[in-house]
């Protein structure tokens, strides 16, 4: 909620348990996101989000539709964590006799989107590998043409074995790859995301000082979430052609940001660049949504609570 004052460490658990059933329901949706960005002319095998998600129960099974969902679940709970206290402090450094301008919200999000790659971008880089790996395979069977001559199938890794051999062949910087592209999502999405909330849960204020209603603060979040991502979605797009380490041999190659954005006009034009767009909203909104159900909810707040109070249970005893 808006202007609950609620302690750092309950803002952490909450973002951090927000971002666990966030990404446990809507898992499936960011797959198909990712699979419908990665696929170039020549190589569709999915015409929707509906039909990526039944060809891929079809193929690989319910399961196949969370690959990589460990490294976010894993992940999403620093991200959250560093996100949310990184906003926070800017938005408590620049806010001035009581009163923060738009200029300076943005400047909060700007801040906070800047920090959040630290765990956002290796995060991404692993789960978008071991998302794409299962469109790769069905590609294999069902359009051998798009794979190279000669190649053989092999299993697909694990997160670890990734990570072992991204650090193993180029140092950390293999787990950043795509930091360029990262920044030019997630700055935007915050500079964008952070003053339209608190605008819009503004308007559904009953008074200036008590805080909006719940539901018009589920309803900022999903718009706010919503519209930030749509605005974002090409260079997400970008983003994760640039992370993607294996492609079928019909698919271009990128050395970086101007690379991929002139080969991607020029071989699939511009509506390119919204290719799972609609995905990346039923994303992102459920997301905060659910994050604005926890903090009503107060989960932390009770599980704070209860620590606190049971070693003076014991004591008693």
């Amino acid at each position: 909620m808006a202007d609950k004052q609620i302690s750092l460490p309950a803002k952490l658990i909450n973002g951090g348990i927000a971002g666990l059933i966030g990404v446990t329901c809507v898992f499936p949706i960011d797959l198909a996101k990712t699979r419908l960005q990665n696929q170039q002319n020549g190589s569709r095998l999915y015409t929707s989000m509906s039909d990526c998600l039944i060809k891929t129960i079809r193929s690989e099974g319910y399961f196949g539709m969370y690959r990589g969902a460990a490294v976010n679940l894993t992940l999403v709970t620093p991200e959250k964590a560093i996100k949310l206290a990184a906003n926070d402090f800017f938005r408590h450094h620049l806010t001035k006799d009581g009163k923060l301008t738009l200029f300076k919200e943005m400047l909060a999000g700007c801040g906070a989107g800047t920090c959040q790659v630290i765990v956002t971008t290796p995060m991404e880089m692993l789960k978008i590998q071991l998302q794409d790996a299962g469109r790769l395979a069905a590609q294999r069977k069902l359009m051998p043409e798009t794979v190279a001559a000669g190649s053989v199938e092999t299993k697909s890794p694990t997160a670890m074995q990734l990570t072992r051999e991204l650090l193993r062949e180029k140092g950390i910087a293999g787990l950043y790859k795509g930091l360029g592209a990262t920044l030019l999502r997630d700055v935007p999405f915050s500079i964008i995301y952070f003053p339209l909330f608190a605008n819009l849960n503004n308007l559904g204020k009953k008074n200036a000082d008590g805080p909006a209603p719940f539901y018009v603060s589920f309803l900022s979040g999903c718009a706010a979430g919503s519209t930030a991502a749509v605005a974002v979605n090409p260079v997400d797009v970008i983003k994760t052609r640039l992370q993607s380490l294996n492609r079928g041999s019909t698919e271009d190659t990128y050395s970086g940001v101007t690379d991929c954005i002139r080969k991607i006009l020029r071989n699939e034009g511009p509506g390119a660049f919204l290719k799972g767009a609609y995905c990346r909203a039923l994303v992102i909104a459920p997301l905060f949504g659910i994050a604005q159900v926890v903090y009503f909810l107060g989960v932390a707040e009770f599980l704070l609570t209860l620590w606190k109070e049971k070693p003076q249970t014991s004591a008693e005893v």
